[in-house]
């Protein structure tokens, strides 16, 4: 495994970061997670635009401009020979002072991973996972937008915790007002009557871009969708339900707060989804490296930037 920090390509086992770090003492940074299949880069233009808005609206200078990064990136895909995986670009606010104040720190870091990652076993995207409600709240949008994808994620993890206790798969987030946020690396989704709804930023949902693929692919089958505010009771009544994320892809949810959804089964449309989301993934886009011989030669060249 290669892992790039900052302009060098290192072994894992050398890969470090300063103990100063803002953002190991402090979460100060972004990140994004990306998959890779069959060599390909799942919507990198999108999750790099998403980084440097996350960046931006926290006052972080990206030290490297966006082509640039995504050139890192598929280097990075291209090095560890990834047929499909899992990225992790990491933007710290870099070696500091102790204290708070990002005015000690003189140059962001960046980190890039290639791995493997398996969010949840094969068979629970037959079955379906089982979701409780976490008494963890999400953070207000008057204090921090849940559009920024950033390295706090205490609230998250004591939800994760949350679900453990409850011995669930997942967990949902309410917001202040009781209104369903998101899960705790997810977005939510319901089926009603045959039509699609999920959360709004509003809320306190991500802009998640696997949520956006889910929303396109909907609209390109015909299948109404649209955001909407959920609470525990649209849940609770729905036909369908699932989660969607970079890491869990498409996920049925099959009980949620002891209640089965609907048959307890997987949906129709849930399936119909999933189907087209793993066929999009398999041709969207070029390989980013071409055999042993190309193995370190990335082939990615990002679409323009409106």
């Amino acid at each position: 495994m290669q892992i790039y920090i900052d302009g060098a390509w290192v072994a894992r086992k050398d890969a470090k970061v300063s103990v100063f770090d803002h953002g190991l003492l402090y979460g100060d940074g972004v990140f994004e997670g990306i998959r890779v299949y069959s060599r390909r880069i799942f919507r990198l233009d999108e999750h790099l635009e998403r980084l440097y808005r996350s960046a931006h609206a926290i006052a972080l200078d990206i030290p490297v401009p966006i082509r640039e990064m995504a050139a890192i990136v598929a280097e990075g895909v291209a090095r560890n020979r990834c047929e499909d995986g899992y990225i992790r670009l990491v933007v710290t606010r870099g070696e500091g002072a102790l204290g708070i104040d990002p005015a000690s720190c003189p140059k962001p870091s960046i980190i890039l991973i290639v791995d493997q990652v398996a969010v949840y076993p094969r068979e629970l995207y037959e079955g379906g996972v089982t979701v409780v409600t976490s008494p963890t709240r999400q953070v207000s949008h008057e204090a921090v937008d849940p559009r920024i994808k950033s390295l706090n994620y205490l609230k998250n993890i004591l939800a994760k915790i949350d679900a453990r206790v409850g011995n669930a798969h997942e967990a949902i987030l309410l917001n202040r007002e009781g209104f369903i946020a998101e899960c705790t690396a997810d977005n939510l989704f319901i089926v009603r009557d045959g039509e699609i709804l999920t959360p709004s930023p509003q809320d306190g949902a991500l802009e998640g871009i696997t949520r956006g693929v889910i929303l396109q692919l909907a609209a390109d089958a015909g299948i109404a969708a649209k955001e909407a505010r959920l609470t525990r009771y649209d849940l609770h009544i729905a036909d369908e339900a699932f989660l969607t994320g970079t890491g869990a892809e498409l996920m049925p949810i099959a009980n949620f707060d002891g209640r089965a959804i609907g048959r307890g089964t997987v949906g129709p449309i849930t399936t119909q989804l999933r189907e087209a989301f793993k066929r999009l993934v398999r041709i969207e886009g070029e390989p980013v490296w071409q055999g042993e011989s190309g193995a370190n030669k990335p082939k990615y060249s990002p679409t323009p930037l409106q």
